[in-house]
C-alpha cells in the first residue's frame, strides 16, 4: 500500500519560514509528480500550490507562492521538499502532498487527480 506522509507543519511568526517534508513509500520516481496542495481554515482544499517533475525536475508554483516558495526533491531518499518563505497568515492552513502517476504535466499544474494523498500537515502562521 504506497504511503505519503506529510510532515514539517507548525506554528510560524509573519515573514518566517517552514519546510515541509514528503515521505513516498516505494520511490518517488515510480510517480510522474509530487504537488503539495492548501486548505486554508473553513474553505475546500486548492488547485496544486506547487508540483514537481520527478524525471527531469520541472516545477510549477501558484502565483500566489511564485518566489516565496521552492519544490525538489531527493529521489534518493523518496523525498520532496517545500521550502516556504515569507509566510503569511494567508498561508495558514493544512499543507497536503500527493502522488500521481498520470504523465502529464497539465494534470499535475491544474488539477487534483492525483493517486495517493497524504494526510496533511497544519501551518499556522501568527501575527
Amino acid at each position: 500500500q504506497v504511503q505519503v506522509v506529510e510532515s514539517g507543519g507548525g506554528l510560524v511568526q509573519t515573514g518566517g519560514s517552514l519546510t515541509l517534508t514528503c515521505v513516498v513509500s516505494g520511490s518517488t520516481s515510480d510517480y510522474y509528480a509530487i504537488g503539495w496542495f492548501h486548505q486554508p481554515p473553513g474553505k475546500e482544499r486548492g488547485p496544486p500550490l506547487s508540483a514537481i517533475n520527478t524525471k527531469d525536475g520541472r516545477t510549477f508554483y501558484a502565483d500566489s507562492v511564485k518566489g516565496r516558495f521552492t519544490i525538489s526533491r531527493d529521489n534518493g531518499k523518496n523525498t520532496v521538499y517545500l521550502q516556504m518563505n515569507s509566510l503569511t497568515s494567508e498561508d495558514t492552513g493544512v499543507y497536503y502532498c500527493a502522488a500521481l502517476r498520470t504523465q502529464s504535466w497539465v494534470v499535475a499544474t491544474i488539477t487534483d487527480e492525483y493517486d495517493h494523498w497524504g494526510q496533511g500537515t497544519q501551518v499556522t502562521v501568527s501575527s
